[in-house]
């Protein structure tokens, strides 16, 4: 009987013990500013790394998009950022999707002093790949700006080529330009309404350069969203470009994503759509100002509503269905003159605080819009043109041809005036012509 409650005495002294290091270990995790959760092989690894990007839009990942990601960091460690939660990365990361890994370590930051821990500064700049988790953006920017960890970050994509990604808060911030949700959230109604609303608060403004904390390839130019069909957050992603357009006459592109859908860029800047359409209607979008018209911001004033609306198409937007294989896509490393696939394109306006968003057959063509000039001294002949096409009085000079859709067909030098066309099929063809740093646009028929 002695033996048996002396047993019994130090099993619960012991569970005693087990509870108050369960208790201690977050408070420890939270005095250093982060807490750390691991899985797989402690011994670090490196390997050759490609660069890869992931865009997901803010619930359940996508599985193929991250597979994708995974088998970009070829087998080595991979750590998640995040400001709140726990493990919940750990075994999908490190076994669920079937890619092998060394190791998954989630880092949970809860300060800047966390941020620039020496632990969490040596974890991060052994990393082959990157993932950061949702939460509040602001928390991100607030301890990881400016100091040691965002130059490791920036390190990871631009000299290790290593691959990176966030959902919902994490993929706010990969833009060169973001939401940086300083004052909380903010709805379209909102942001349309007054463009200068407490909670608009956009990076990007006063940093030198532009883009002043990660500078992620083929993103520098682009601000993000995301959850955009719940809720609907067009007219915000808008807002925000309208801001930049109408106080530092920037066109800055945007990137966003439904919410269980992932843009995946690789090093040839194409962005691949991942999703399960047509079984849900998940999309991303891909938006700019529209460079076919003389186009500005007619109205962005404190407290007034919005309008840039240019008969509803001061934006073009290629409205991609995202498919479990990533077959749709959008050529992110040429907004202007790229080939997309498997999308659609939309014409978006603000008039008076409101959203219109009508179909439109028509693609972005911005080869009128780069014309630095008109020449009216330059003439083509023949015009209509079988073979050989003319460019009177000039000589040795660059060329590009687009068709119709903006496509470029050809493109050369000649040190004549003559350019090849027989190959052509029948059409409208745009010829621009660059000659001592001047461009000129000129239309011709190929018959």
């Amino acid at each position: 009987m002695v033996i048996l409650n002396l047993y019994l005495y130090w099993k619960i002294r012991i569970n005693m013990i087990k509870r108050l290091l369960l208790f201690l270990f977050p408070l420890l995790g939270f005095s250093q500013g982060y807490t750390s959760y691991f899985t797989g092989n402690p011994t670090n690894i490196t390997t050759t790394t490609q660069f890869g990007v992931c865009l997901m839009g803010g619930a359940t990942e996508n599985d193929n998009a991250m597979i994708w990601l995974l088998n970009k960091a070829n087998g080595g460690d991979v750590v998640v950022l995040r400001s709140t939660g726990s493990n919940g990365y750990n075994d999908y990361l490190y076994s669920d999707l079937g890619v092998t890994v060394n190791s998954v370590e989630t880092l949970v930051i809860t300060s800047v002093a966390g941020a620039t821990n020496p632990y969490v500064l040596d974890k991060v700049s052994k990393a082959e790949m990157i993932w950061f988790a949702g939460g509040d953006q602001w928390n991100y920017i607030s301890y990881f700006k400016n100091n040691a960890l965002e130059d490791l970050l920036n390190n990871h994509v631009n000299v290790k080529h290593a691959p990176i990604g966030g959902t919902s808060a994490g993929m706010a911030i990969l833009g060169g330009y973001y939401f940086s949700a300083q004052n909380g959230t903010v709805t379209s109604a909102q942001a349309m309404n007054n463009p200068y609303h407490p909670n608009v608060t956009v990076g990007g403004f006063t940093g030198t350069p532009y883009s002043d904390f990660l500078n992620i390839p083929f993103l520098g130019n682009t601000i993000t969203d995301t959850h955009y069909d719940n809720p609907d957050r067009r007219g915000r992603h808008a807002t925000f470009l309208a801001r930049f357009k109408a106080e530092l006459t920037l066109d800055i592109n945007g990137i966003a994503c439904n919410e269980y859908v992932a843009v995946c860029i690789g090093s040839d800047g194409i962005a691949h759509v991942y999703g399960d359409y047509p079984n849900y209607q998940e999309f991303a979008y891909f938006i700019q100002a529209n460079c076919n018209i003389a186009n500005f911001v007619e109205n962005c004033q404190s407290g007034q509503p919005l309008t840039w609306n240019f008969g509803g198409s001061a934006l073009k937007v290629y409205k991609v269905p995202g498919t479990m294989n990533g077959t749709n896509y959008f050529q992110v490393n040429n907004w202007e003159f790229g080939t997309h696939s498997g999308g659609s394109w939309e014409d978006w306006g603000i008039l008076n605080g409101v959203l219109n968003v009508t179909t439109s057959g028509i693609p972005i063509n911005c080869v009128l819009g780069n014309s630095d000039f008109e020449n009216d001294e330059l003439h083509l002949f023949p015009n209509p043109v079988d073979n050989n096409l003319y460019v009177e009085g000039l000589f040795d000079f660059e060329f590009e041809i687009y068709d119709s859709l903006g496509k470029n067909v050809i493109s050369g030098k000649s040190v004549v005036n003559e350019i090849e066309v027989s190959n052509l099929a029948k059409g409208i063809y745009l010829l621009k012509i660059t000659s001592e740093d001047k461009t000129t646009i000129k239309k011709f028929i190929k018959q």
